[in-house]
C-alpha cells in the first residue's frame, strides 16, 4: 500500500472514532435528558435515607453526655451535610425546570442531561456515604476532660474576708517560684468555699490547660486519690492494678499539661509522687486545703484562712435568711445570733437556716435564747457543727493536750492570752510531762500549743506573743468538761456573775474562773478541796480577800489576783501548800507579801507594778521558786524615803531561772538596789533568762565580768542601760516574733568595750540619744552583724550607718528590720564600697525625721536588697530622688524584687522615685504618699508593677502628676484611695 493510502485509511479511523465519539455522546446526552425523572427520583429517596441515618446517628450521640463522634464520625457527618446541600441545590434546579412547562419540549437537551448526569452521579456520591455509614470501628468516643467542671462556687466578691483569700491564691499562682499552696483553718471557716471558687475563676481557666479538683475524705488512700484523678483525665487503665504504675500514666499524661490540682479537705499527709504527681512540669500548681497546719510543711506557700470579719459574717447572714430579716424587731437580735457564729461561714450558714423559718420576732427571740444555752440544749444546727469540730479534739494523740485545750476555755471568748502565762499555768497544773527545767517545760509547752494551733483549736492574736479561743470551741470546750469528772470547769462572764458562786458549785468543779467581772466580794470559808485552779484576775472592786477564803483549797496549784484591789493578802494564803504560780501584778493597793513563807513549792511568782516599795524579805523563803518577775518602780517612796533592801534574798533562791526586774525610768532611787541585785543575781547557777536595767555601763560591766552564764547560747537576756522614757523595747514591735537577746543603750556615750561585748552577742539593738559615735560601725562591723533588728533614735552626732572603708567584709549580714528616727545629722546609709552580703536579710527599712539625709541607697547599696519588702520615707527634706541610677552602676530592672510597700510622706524636694519606668516591680502591691508636691511622675507604665492593688494620696497631687500615656494613669487610677 502506498504511503498516500496508508494516510488516507489513519484519517479515515480518525474521523470514524470521532463520529462514534460524537454518536455516542449524543446517545448519552439523549439518555441522560430522558432519564431525568427517575434519577430525580432515585436522588431524593437515597437522600432521604442518608438524612435519617444521619439524624438517628446524632440521636444516639445524645443519649451519652460524656462521648462524642470519632474522627472517621465527624468527617462522614460533615460530608453529609455538605451532600444534603448539594442536593437541595439540584432540587432547586430541577423544580425551576418543571416550573417552565411551555418551554419544556424546547428547552435545551444538553441543560437537562446535564442536570439528569449531576443527580446520577450525587447519587453514587450518596450512595457510597450510606455503605460507609456502618462505622464498624465505632462512631463514638469518650470526650476530652474539660478544662474546668463549674462547681457554682458561693459569690464571695462582696465578702472581703473570703475574696481576699483567693486574690492572695491568684497572685501566688502567677509566681513562676511557687508550685505548692497551703490553705489552712479551723472547720467551717471557708476553705471549701474558697477553694471552689478558685475552681470557677475566669482567670484559672486561662491560665492552666485543665483544673483537677479532689475532694479528700478521711478515709483517703492513694488507690482512691489516683482512680479520682484518673476518671478526670479519662484515662484507661482497665487491667492495671499497680499503684506505681498507674501513678507513671497520670505523671505521662500530665506531662505536657498545665494543670491545676486542688485538693480539698485533706486529713493527713500526701506524698503526691505516689499518686503521680511531680510536681516538675512546667507551670503546673498544687493547691492544698485543710485543717491542719502540718499538713502544710512541703508547700512553698503558706495562708491561714481568718474567721469572717463582722461584716462580711452579717452580709452573710443577711443573704441566707432572706426577707425574714426585715421583720420589725428582728434585726437587733439576728446581729446577736451573728456574734454567736463567731464569724464562721459554715455555721452561719447552718443557724441561717435555721432561723429562716423563723416569722415573727418571738420566735427569733426564743431562738437565740436556745442558741446561747445550746450546751445544755438541742440546737439544730450548732449541734451538727459541733460534732465536725469535735473531731479535731478527739484526734488528739494526748490526754494532756486535751487538758490544755480544755484549760484555755477559762478565758473569755476571743480573750488576748499571754503565751508565756499560759505555760507557766499549764506546767502548774501538770499539764506538761517530764520538764523539771522551766525553759525545758516552756520549749514542751509551745510544741503542744503550736500543735492545738496547728489543727485550728486555738488562734493567734493579733497581738503578738499571744493566742485565743473562739465563742465556738470555747463553747465546745465548755460543753466537754461539764460531761468530764476530773476536768469541771466553772467560768461565770461579768454578765453572767451577779454574785459569788454558791457552795455546791465551789464543791463540784476543778477549775473556776470568776475573772474581769464586778466581783467584789468572796465567801468567808468555800469547800473546794479539788480546786485546782482559781482566776480571779482583773476584779478591781474585790477589795479584801476573807481570813479563812483559802483555808479549804490545800490542792490549788494556780492562783490569779492580778488587776484586783487588794491591798494585803489573808492569813489563809499560807495553807496553799501545794501552790505552784501566784499571780498578784498589778495590784497596785498591795504592800506586802505577807504570809508567804509556806509556799515551799511556789515556783512563778508575779509582782510587778504592785504597791511594794521594798524588797519583800519573804520572797528569800521560796526555795522553789524558778521565775519571779518584779518591779522596783515604787522603790523608796515610802515615808522614810529610803530604799529597803534584804541581803541574800536572791542568793537564797539557788534554782531561780528566769528574772525579770522592771523599773520606773523617772523615779532613780532604784539605782542603788539594782547594783546589789546585780551581785547576787550574778552568782546564780541555775538562771537561763535575765531581763533587767542597768543604770549605767560601769553596773553592766561588772555583771558580764561576774556572771559566767549570761553569754551561753541558751540564755535570754532583755539588758538595757541608761535612763529612757520608756522601758519598753519597740524594734520587737516590728516583729511577728520573739527574740532571746536584746539590748537597749540610752543616753550614752562613746564605744565602750563592755557596750561592744554585749552587742556581740545580741539579736536586737536599741541604740537612743547616743552621743561620740558618727556611724553604727564605730561599734565594729562584727560585733553588729548578729543583729536581726536595729532601732537608732534621738543620736545627734550619727552621719551615717555603716562605713565599708573601715572593715573590707560584709555587714549587717542577719539585719532584717532597721528603724531610724529623729536622727538629725544623718546623710546616708552607707559610705564607700557595700561588700557582698551586706544587708541581704534586710526585709524593712524606715526611716523619719531625718532632715539632711540625701541618699537612701548610695554605691550600689540596692542590688544587695533582695528581701526588702517594706520601705517608708518620712520628714527628710533633702531627698531629691529615692533610686539613683548614677550610684548604682549596675542598676538592673530587676532590683527590689521583693518590695511590697513603698511609704513617702512629707519630702518636699523629691522629684521622682526613679528617672525612668525601666524597673519591674515585680512584688510592689501597695503605695502611699503625702506632702511630696515636687513629685510629679510616677515609675510605672502599662506593663510592670503588675501587683499593684492600692495607691493612697491626695486627689489634687495626682491630678498634677505627668504621664507619659493616658493608659497609664487610667490603669492605676483604678486602684487609687484619695484621702
Amino acid at each position: 500500500m502506498s504511503g498516500t493510502e496508508i494516510v488516507g485509511s489513519a484519517v479515515a479511523a480518525e474521523v470514524y472514532k470521532d463520529g462514534r465519539r460524537i454518536v455516542n455522546n449524543i446517545n448519552q446526552t439523549v439518555n441522560y435528558a430522558r432519564d431525568l425523572k427517575k434519577h430525580y427520583k432515585r436522588l431524593t429517596d437515597i437522600a432521604e435515607k442518608l438524612s435519617a441515618r444521619k439524624e438517628d446517628i446524632v440521636a444516639e450521640a445524645n443519649k451519652y453526655k460524656t462521648k462524642q463522634f470519632t474522627r472517621e464520625c465527624q468527617v462522614w457527618m460533615s460530608t453529609v451535610t455538605k451532600s444534603e446541600e448539594d442536593v437541595q441545590k439540584l432540587k432547586t434546579k430541577y423544580e425551576k425546570v418543571r416550573g417552565k412547562k411551555r418551554l419544556w419540549r424546547v428547552f435545551n437537551h444538553r441543560f437537562r442531561a446535564k442536570l439528569s448526569k449531576s443527580m446520577a452521579e450525587k447519587c453514587n456520591e450518596l450512595h457510597n456515604l450510606w455503605s460507609e455509614a456502618k462505622f464498624e470501628r465505632g462512631m463514638m468516643v469518650e470526650k476530652p476532660p474539660e478544662r474546668v467542671r463549674i462547681m457554682h462556687a458561693p459569690k464571695i466578691e462582696d465578702k472581703p474576708s473570703l475574696h481576699c483569700v483567693v486574690e492572695d491564691i491568684l497572685s501566688l499562682l502567677r509566681d513562676g517560684n511557687v508550685k505548692k499552696i497551703g490553705l489552712w483553718g479551723m472547720v467551717g471557716i471557708g476553705k471549701t468555699t474558697i477553694m471552689q471558687n478558685l475552681n470557677d475563676n475566669e482567670d484559672i481557666a486561662k491560665m492552666f490547660d485543665i483544673v483537677i479538683w479532689v475532694h479528700v475524705s478521711q478515709d483517703w488512700s492513694v488507690e482512691k486519690l489516683q482512680h479520682v484523678i484518673v476518671d478526670r483525665l479519662k484515662l484507661n487503665i482497665e487491667g492495671i492494678t499497680s499503684v506505681d504504675e498507674i501513678a507513671w500514666r497520670i505523671s505521662m499524661e500530665l506531662e505536657c499539661k498545665r494543670y491545676l490540682l486542688l485538693l480539698d479537705e485533706v486529713w493527713h499527709i500526701l506524698d503526691l509522687k505516689k499518686i503521680g504527681i511531680y510536681g516538675n512540669q512546667k507551670d503546673s500548681k498544687v493547691v492544698l486545703a485543710t485543717r491542719y497546719r502540718q499538713i502544710c510543711h512541703e508547700m512553698d506557700a503558706l495562708i491561714n484562712v481568718k474567721r469572717m470579719s463582722k461584716d462580711d459574717a452579717w452580709k452573710m447572714f443577711k443573704e441566707k435568711v432572706g426577707q425574714n430579716i426585715n421583720i420589725s424587731g428582728v434585726e437587733p437580735i439576728a446581729m446577736q445570733v451573728v456574734r454567736e457564729c463567731a464569724g464562721l461561714p459554715l455555721l452561719i450558714d447552718r443557724v441561717a437556716s435555721t432561723f429562716r423559718i423563723k416569722d415573727n420576732v418571738h420566735l427569733w427571740r426564743d431562738g437565740l435564747i436556745r442558741l446561747r444555752r445550746w450546751r445544755s440544749i438541742k440546737v439544730q444546727g450548732m449541734d451538727e457543727f459541733i460534732e465536725c469540730l469535735k473531731f479535731c479534739y478527739e484526734d488528739l494523740d494526748a490526754d494532756n493536750k486535751k487538758f490544755c485545750f480544755l484549760y484555755t476555755a477559762l478565758y473569755p471568748e476571743d480573750y488576748d492570752i499571754y503565751i508565756d502565762y499560759l505555760l507557766e499555768c499549764w506546767k502548774a497544773e501538770g499539764f506538761i510531762h517530764d520538764a523539771d527545767d522551766f525553759k525545758v517545760a516552756r520549749g514542751k509547752g509551745h510544741t503542744i500549743l503550736d500543735e492545738l494551733i496547728k489543727v485550728s483549736l486555738l488562734e493567734r492574736s493579733k497581738k503578738m506573743n499571744h493566742v485565743s479561743m473562739n465563742k465556738v470551741l470555747r463553747n465546745m470546750a465548755l460543753k466537754i468538761s461539764s460531761q468530764s469528772e476530773d476536768f469541771k470547769i466553772l467560768v461565770k462572764t461579768q454578765e453572767e456573775l451577779q454574785e459569788p458562786p454558791n457552795e455546791e458549785e465551789w464543791q463540784q468543779v476543778n477549775r473556776i474562773s470568776l475573772m474581769d467581772s464586778k466581783l467584789c466580794i468572796l465567801p468567808e470559808l468555800p469547800d473546794c478541796n479539788n480546786l485546782k485552779t482559781l482566776l480571779l484576775q482583773k476584779n478591781n472592786d474585790l477589795k479584801v480577800i476573807p481570813h479563812g477564803f483559802f483555808r479549804y483549797m490545800q490542792n490549788l496549784l494556780v492562783l490569779d489576783l492580778h488587776g484586783t484591789g487588794i491591798a494585803s493578802l489573808p492569813s489563809s494564803v499560807s495553807c496553799l501548800t501545794c501552790l505552784r504560780a501566784l499571780y498578784l501584778n498589778s495590784c497596785i493597793n498591795l504592800m506586802g507579801l505577807k504570809y508567804l513563807e509556806e509556799l515551799k513549792h511556789l515556783e512563778v511568782l508575779d509582782i510587778r507594778r504592785t504597791g511594794i516599795n521594798h524588797l519583800p524579805i519573804e520572797i528569800g523563803y521560796l526555795i522553789q521558786l524558778k521565775c519571779l518577775r518584779m518591779s522596783l518602780s515604787n522603790f523608796g517612796l515610802g515615808k522614810s524615803g529610803d530604799v529597803e533592801f534584804h541581803q541574800n534574798v536572791f542568793s537564797n533562791l539557788s534554782l531561780l531561772e528566769e528574772l525579770r526586774i522592771d523599773v520606773d525610768p523617772n523615779n532613780r532611787r532604784w539605782e542603788g538596789v539594782v547594783k546589789s541585785i546585780t551581785e547576787e543575781v550574778a552568782t546564780l547557777k541555775c538562771l537561763t533568762s535575765l531581763s533587767i536595767f542597768f543604770p549605767d555601763v560601769d553596773c553592766l560591766r561588772s555583771f558580764i565580768s561576774t556572771s559566767p552564764l549570761w553569754k551561753e547560747m541558751h540564755f535570754t537576756f532583755h539588758f538595757s542601760v541608761g535612763y529612757h522614757d520608756s522601758s519598753s523595747y519597740h524594734i520587737l514591735d516590728c516583729f511577728e516574733y520573739q527574740f532571746r537577746k536584746c539590748f537597749k543603750l540610752a543616753n550614752g556615750e562613746g564605744v565602750n568595750p563592755a557596750i561592744s561585748e554585749v552587742l556581740a552577742n545580741s539579736e536586737t539593738f536599741e541604740l537612743i540619744g547616743h552621743k561620740g559615735a558618727s556611724r553604727l560601725s564605730d561599734f565594729g562591723i562584727g560585733n553588729i552583724n548578729k543583729m536581726r533588728g536595729c532601732l537608732i533614735e534621738g543620736c545627734d552626732d550619727i552621719e551615717t550607718i555603716v562605713d565599708g572603708d573601715s572593715e573590707r567584709r560584709s555587714a549587717l549580714e542577719n539585719l532584717e528590720k532597721m528603724y531610724i528616727n529623729n536622727v538629725p545629722k544623718l546623710e546616708s546609709i552607707w559610705e564607700g564600697p557595700v561588700h557582698s552580703g551586706s544587708l541581704a536579710n534586710l526585709t524593712s527599712l524606715i526611716l523619719k525625721k531625718c532632715p539632711k539625709l540625701k541618699k537612701i541607697f548610695s554605691n550600689g547599696m540596692i542590688k544587695e536588697l533582695c528581701r526588702l519588702q517594706h520601705l517608708i520615707i518620712e520628714g527628710s527634706l533633702e531627698i531629691k530622688e529615692i533610686i539613683t541610677k548614677f550610684e548604682n552602676n549596675e542598676f538592673e530592672p530587676k532590683v527590689l524584687p521583693k518590695l511590697k510597700t513603698l511609704e513617702l510622706y512629707d519630702l518636699p524636694k523629691v522629684e521622682s522615685i526613679c528617672t525612668d519606668d525601666s524597673l519591674e516591680w515585680p512584688a510592689l502591691e501597695n503605695i502611699k504618699i503625702s506632702m511630696c508636691q515636687s513629685l510629679t511622675r510616677l515609675p510605672f507604665n502599662c506593663e510592670n508593677a503588675v501587683k499593684l492593688r492600692c495607691i493612697e494620696c491626695q486627689q489634687l497631687w495626682w491630678s498634677a502628676l505627668v504621664w507619659n500615656e493616658d493608659t497609664i494613669e487610667q490603669r492605676l487610677r483604678s486602684i487609687c484611695i484619695f484621702n
